[in-house]
This record gives C-alpha cells, structure tokens and sequence, in this order.
C-alpha cells in the first residue's frame, strides 16, 4: 500500500516544473496581448480608425485630412541641409545624392510649396557619366533606365513602412515597352506596386504615393498633373522626367531636388543645386562655395518649374576666369 501511495504521488522535479509550464502560458499570453497592442497602435497612428468614419465630402477637408496622415507617417524631418531660406551643397557621392533627394522628396510631401497641387518633382544625373544618357547610344539610354528604376524602388521603400503605409505606386510611362513594365514590377517585389499607363490607373487612396518613372509623353505628364489635382492622393513624384518642355510641369508644383552641372571650357566648372525648402544654389566646382542662391521666384522660367539656368551659368564662369586670372598673376 505505501508503494503505491509511493508510485502516485508526482516526483519532487515534476512538481518544480507546475510552476515553470504556468509562467510560460502567461508569459505567451502576455506576448500575444502586447503584439496585438502593437499592431492596433499603428493601425491607429495610420489613420486606421477613421476608416469607420464616412469619408470627407469637402476636398478642402479631405486635403486637410491626407496632410494630417503624411505627417503620422513621418515625411517631416528630410529636406535641405541649410533649412528653410538656406543654401543648398553639392552631394559627395551617388549615395549622397540619393540621401539628398529622398530627404527633400520627404520635406516637399509633407509641406509642398503648393498643398493644393501636390506634384513634386526631382531631376538629376543618375549617371557618372553627364552625357550617358543623351550620347544617342541604346547602351547608355537602358544604363540611365536602370538606374532611374534604382533609385525610384530605393525611394519606394523609405517612404513606405510595411503593414503601416503609404501604399506606393510606381508608374511606367506609356511609351514604356511591356517588357520593360513587367522587369519593373519583378524587380519591386512588395515595395511597390507597378503600373502601366496603357492598362490604366486604379482607384487611389487619399494617403497614396504616386511615383512616375522618367515620363516621356505629354500624356505622362498631363496624367500625372491630373492625379496630383484630383485630392485622391497623398502626392505624386515626377522622377527625371524626359523629353521636357516649357509645359510639361507647371510653376505650382513643387521642385524638391535639383542637381546639375554647370561646364565652362569643356570641364565641369559648378553646379546649381536644390534641397527643398533650401534655396536654389549656384556652387564653385573647385571651392566649394556658394556663389549665389534663388528662391523659386527669382530662378523659374515664367509659368513653369524649370529654372533658367543663365544668372548661374555666369557666376560660374566669373569664378572660373577670376581664378584663372589669379594663377597666372601669381605666375
């Protein structure tokens, strides 16, 4: 009999293990609780809750509202090293260039000179080579191809928190070849979702960003102003769009990046340079000094984004001969 009182009693380290197996089971649940706690949070922070509210009929209202959600996700902070009214710097590397104008991409989302026409546009050499892509070459036209592509995805990505938003499109032109749309949405895998615009464009979200990949067509570019109007969206970004003209992009939207070099005597002399809300920048090639800065008034083509690009290219060249004249004094 007391063998079997023996034999059913549970051993001393089954016991200790009672103990143990609860704490488990709590500490799960209680990992469960707070990931769940986690997730709503963000969902909240997404806007998420208002998707139980009726949706604004005012389009001021509604520009109000996708203002208020870019902010929750974080546009803020990007922008010009200087800040507002400061001068703008040439970038050291690649790297730094694309840092540069994802920053000012980030600050003109979420302050854009214009909130009621949210077209933000960027435009610099994607090359190391200045002339690769207008050499006439199909090697350099598919390089530049490529690495605009690079860059758009890499924007793509820091704009866009996964399982948080914004969702962000990324538009082929419509001279763009089917092959070329489908290697783009391979090569974006869930950072973006691809679009052609021969297949059309699907319903936007107020908090959506819309990136067009270097339009070629006056249609691009009058679909994509058309986006940007509608108050559908969050914004839409205009990459190193080509084949420009004096009506491609009106003087409402918003240059948030601009980087290009300025050549005098066949060598590259200076820059002018834009990080939005900076202002533009007319920089010496060798110094590294700022010889000049614009606001948009003072340097954009009347009616259009495009800066006139003389005031620089003559503040350069003075540096330039004074430097030169200097040199052969000092023999």
């Amino acid at each position: 009999a007391q063998q079997a009182r023996l034999l059913k009693k549970p051993a001393m380290p089954q016991l200790l293990l009672v103990p143990v197996l609860l704490s488990k089971a709590m500490w799960s649940t209680r990992c469960v609780m707070l990931l769940t706690a986690s997730i709503f949070s963000l969902w909240v922070l997404a806007d998420g809750v208002e998707a139980f509210a009726p949706p604004a009929r005012d389009p001021i209202s509604r520009r109000h509202h996708t203002a208020h959600t870019l902010n929750l996700f974080n546009f803020v902070g990007g922008g010009g090293s200087a800040g507002a009214g400061g001068a703008s710097s040439v970038p050291k590397s690649p790297a730094a260039r694309d840092s540069q104008a994802i920053g000012s991409i980030r600050a003109a989302l979420a302050s854009p000179k214009n909130p009621s026409f949210r077209l933000v546009e960027v435009e610099f050499p994607v090359l190391a080579a200045q002339n690769k892509l207008g050499d006439g070459s199909l090697r350099s036209a598919k390089e530049a191809e490529a690495a605009n592509l690079q860059f758009a995805l890499k924007l793509a990505k820091s704009i866009s928190i996964p399982f948080v938003g914004p969702k962000v499109y990324v538009v082929a032109s419509s001279a763009a070849s089917n092959s070329f749309a489908a290697s783009v949405a391979k090569k974006a895998g869930g950072s973006a979702t691809v679009i052609s615009l021969k297949d059309g464009l699907p319903g936007f979200d107020a908090t959506d960003i819309v990136i067009f990949l270097t339009p070629s067509t006056s249609a691009d570019y009058r679909t994509a102003e058309s986006i940007a109007t509608s108050g559908t969206v969050g914004g839409v970004i205009i990459v190193n769009g080509y084949a420009k003209d004096a009506k491609s992009v009106r003087q409402e939207a918003t240059m948030a990046y601009y980087y290009k070099p300025l050549t005098y005597n066949s060598q590259v002399a200076g820059y002018l340079v834009r990080e939005y809300p900076s202002q533009w920048t007319a920089v010496d090639a060798v110094t590294n000094s700022a010889l000049g800065a614009f606001t948009d008034e003072e340097i954009l083509v009347r009616k259009t984004n495009t800066p006139d690009l003389r005031t620089s290219v003559k503040l350069v060249q003075k540096s330039f001969d004074e430097r030169a004249i200097e040199a052969r004094r000092r023999g």
